[in-house]
């Protein structure tokens, strides 16, 4: 979701959303939230939004803000095998508000006001396969939630939680039927705010609170139908949260972040309007050995090179050249079936990134959605 502006993650969370606060883990969801009930209206009543600068506070600002509408934990990591195999791995965990007043306790925590909806894909380029499951749970310590210290986010078994008292390092276990993954992410970047000092606007009237934390030394296994893998990588780990929602006039949006050989991290995005115009609310970051540097939509583009037909004949376009400070890098799908045939469907996967003449220089996710 997966995007990194509320609105995408809304959407997602939002359209699974249950009124499901009974008393006993037994109930039966009351009723069904109708999306529009979630997304627009009173809904948003009582909700704190983004509306200014607010220094990052940590660990605090790495748990829950339940004042605000939807959050998300959301991790890419990009693996490779000591035999030369690529693999990808996302993880995302949505969070849901349904009222903006706190639920009262009833003292067993059954009766919930949030609700927590859970993606995971591995990506395994070699068999040219991409496996992706769905989550959906009650905020309730046995099932889904998050906490800031010790920090964990977990749901229904899937979880990643630090190590050791501080924040990093990571793991993450998850496990399905077809796959698992358990990854190490460990680093020493500080967290990277995105837009104006952690203010990500993606319209007039619409922002979050974002921030990133690039290039996470992964190590680990991976475990598919061949059997066990030990793989390293790098992990890209962005939080976000929000209660605005992404206007009318875009149809979605085209993300990357993207691990280059030469050290650099580069995310960009860009809003897909439906008058077919650039949006001078695009923007990125790009990382560095001198730190972090925002990049307005004046500082790149992107250019759409190639299309893909999925079975349900919606084109996505996989090959991307990104112009960017100079630079021209050449984006494209690791496979191209990497679709996230989700209860939201998007596509979300591994890359490659390259120069015009084709020699390799880094990797990364990217994630597309809004495409009919």
């Amino acid at each position: 979701m997966n995007w990194r502006d509320g609105a995408g993650r809304v959407l997602a969370a939002a359209t699974l959303v249950l009124a499901a606060c009974g008393d006993s883990p037994t109930d039966a969801p009351a009723q069904g939230l109708r999306l529009a009930e979630v997304l627009g209206g009173t809904a948003a009543e009582g909700f704190r939004v983004a509306d200014r600068v607010v220094p990052f506070s940590f660990p605090a600002d790495h748990g829950p803000h339940p004042r605000f509408r939807s959050e998300w934990w959301y991790l890419t990591v990009a693996l490779r095998s000591a035999a030369g195999e690529e693999f990808g791995v996302q993880f995302t965990l949505f969070r849901q508000a349904l009222r903006a007043a706190p639920v009262p306790d009833d003292g067993d925590g059954w009766r919930s006001g949030q609700v927590f909806l859970g993606h995971l894909a591995l990506t395994d380029v070699t068999r040219e396969r991409h496996i992706e499951a769905e989550r959906l749970a009650r905020g309730h310590p046995r099932l889904a939630g998050v906490r800031a210290a010790p920090f964990a986010a977990w749901i229904e078994g899937w979880r990643l939680a630090s190590a050791q008292k501080s924040f990093l390092p990571l793991r993450l276990t998850a496990a399905e039927d077809e796959f698992a993954v358990d990854l190490t992410l460990e680093g020493n970047r500080p967290p990277s705010p995105q837009g104006d000092r952690g203010l990500s606007a993606k319209g007039p009237d619409n922002a979050s609170y974002y921030y990133s934390i690039p290039r996470l030394r992964a190590s680990g296994t991976v475990r598919t139908s061949r059997g066990t893998v030990s793989v390293a990588g790098h992990g890209w780990l962005d939080r976000e949260w929000s209660t605005s929602v992404l206007a009318d006039e875009y149809a979605g949006w085209d993300w990357f972040a993207l691990h280059l050989d030469d050290g650099r991290d580069l995310m960009v995005f860009q809003l897909r309007r439906r008058d077919g115009h650039a949006d001078e609310y695009d923007q990125g970051l790009l990382v560095d050995a001198d730190g972090s540097r925002h990049l307005d939509a004046d500082d790149f583009d992107l250019v759409p090179q190639r299309e893909w037909r999925d079975r349900r004949n919606v084109r996505w376009p996989l090959r991307w050249r990104l112009r960017v400070h100079g630079d021209t890098l050449i984006v494209e799908a690791a496979i191209d079936d990497q679709v996230m045939d989700t209860s939201i469907r998007y596509w979300e996967g591994l890359v490659h990134v390259q120069t015009p003449a084709g020699r390799r220089v880094g990797s990364g996710y990217m994630e597309l959605t809004g495409y009919r």
